[in-house]
């Protein structure tokens, strides 16, 4: 019997009083995949988003993590299943150094009893070494060793992103999903976030959902992609076969760029 994906989500629906903004979406991620979610603006790719990481409670369809319904699950529940997600705006505590961020990722998973935490009792400290050793072998791995101890906040915009990535890796997750993981960064910073997302998936098997707007940053790293319009999944395929895609053309790039999409 073959596993169940990490992520699946059937008939996803979302209305906003007379307004639908998600409409029958469909979603199945397996292990090690590395799909982009894309469309233009106000196509609905927000709302997927946030049914996917619990911050919306569907109006109709089912979301499940590994086989477990999590249909309407609030999102530290969802956490806790295996998803991690990132934000647009960066969202680290400026004052603490990269490996303290790390480690709050890693907290919905620290094995110390309630009791413990609030006491500060010995088996609190022992699992919170243990979770700061852990941090440190991320920050390792996201390329970030020799500043650990530096405050997140006077890291460079592209470093912040890594860091965003390490608290969320911190969680132990089967899946992550990334918000405009690009938004602010300058085009090296780009080439660099692209080739540590791909690095991380291919060596971690971890899925990932990258919903952007930067197609050109998509069809680069992504093996499969989705492409909403209207709240409607239009395309899904290989970026050769989205790019060639009449409706994707159509609906996303333009026509007057039609040239440009089969270049």
């Amino acid at each position: 019997m073959s596993e169940a994906p990490v992520v699946e989500a059937r008939s996803l629906e979302k209305r906003f009083g007379g307004l639908v903004a998600v409409d029958e979406y469909d979603l199945r991620l397996e292990r090690g995949d590395l799909v982009g979610l894309i469309g233009p603006n106000g196509a609905g790719k927000t709302t997927a988003y946030n049914l996917l990481t619990g911050v919306l409670k569907p109006s109709a369809g089912r979301i499940s993590l590994s086989g477990r319904d999590m249909t309407g699950a609030a999102p530290y529940l969802m956490a806790r299943a295996g998803l991690a997600r990132t934000f647009q705006n960066i969202r680290l505590f400026s004052d603490l150094s990269v490996v303290e961020n790390v480690m709050c990722g890693g907290h919905t998973r620290l094995a110390a009893s309630t009791v413990a935490t609030m006491l500060q009792l010995p088996s609190f400290w022992r699992a919170e070494e243990r979770l700061r050793q852990t941090s440190q072998e991320i920050v390792e791995r996201i390329g970030l060793a020799e500043l650990a101890g530096q405050r997140a906040g006077d890291l460079s915009y592209g470093d912040q992103r890594r860091v965003e990535i390490g608290r969320a890796l911190a969680g132990q997750p089967q899946v992550l999903l990334l918000d405009e993981p690009a938004a602010g960064l300058n085009p090296s910073e780009t080439r660099d976030l692209v080739s540590f997302i791909r690095q991380m998936n291919e060596e971690s098997g971890i899925a990932v959902l990258v919903v952007e707007h930067d197609m050109h940053l998509v069809m680069d790293l992504c093996k499969r992609i989705q492409v909403l319009n209207r709240g409607k999944l239009i395309a899904e395929g290989t970026p050769e076969e989205v790019q060639g895609d009449a409706a994707v053309i159509e609906a996303y790039l333009g026509a007057g760029r039609k040239e440009r999409a089969h270049a």
